[in-house]
């Protein structure tokens, strides 16, 4: 299961509106691993001379692993964390993370970090099965 939610949330969901604050605290508490990532990039972002900033640290465990999986497979938990940290996401192996500027998706730093070649290079053998 990606997310835990609180009885709360389903009824929110149920009702056919979910409030954006709620669906982030429910992210925040279930996938803190990948939360805490994608707030730590977005925060060193301003800093950085290029168009994003990146994560090349494996995750700890498995459960981290798992959460930074669930996170970037899921189109509406991506989507809230985007909007959220107001940057554009970018993911290529179970741990490398990229948050972007939004208008840098017209770029050719975000345009290579997606790129097949780019995804072919970063690859290890001892993420065959991350």
């Amino acid at each position: 299961m990606s997310l835990t939610v609180s009885p709360e949330l389903v009824q929110q969901a149920s009702e056919g509106s979910i409030d954006e604050a709620d669906f982030l605290a429910c992210v925040r508490t279930s996938l803190p691993y990948a939360y805490e990532l994608v707030g730590r990039l977005a925060g060193e972002l301003p800093g950085q001379p290029r168009d994003f900033a990146d994560n090349q640290i494996p995750p700890a465990d498995a459960g981290e692993q798992g959460q930074l999986l669930r996170a970037m497979a899921s189109t509406a938990i991506r989507e809230a964390l985007e909007r959220h940290f107001a940057v554009k996401l970018a993911f290529q192996n179970c741990h490398r993370v990229a948050v972007f500027r939004p208008e840098s998706v017209v770029g050719e730093q975000y345009r290579r970090f997606i790129s097949r070649e780019s995804q072919v290079l970063n690859q290890q053998p001892e993420f065959v099965d991350c």
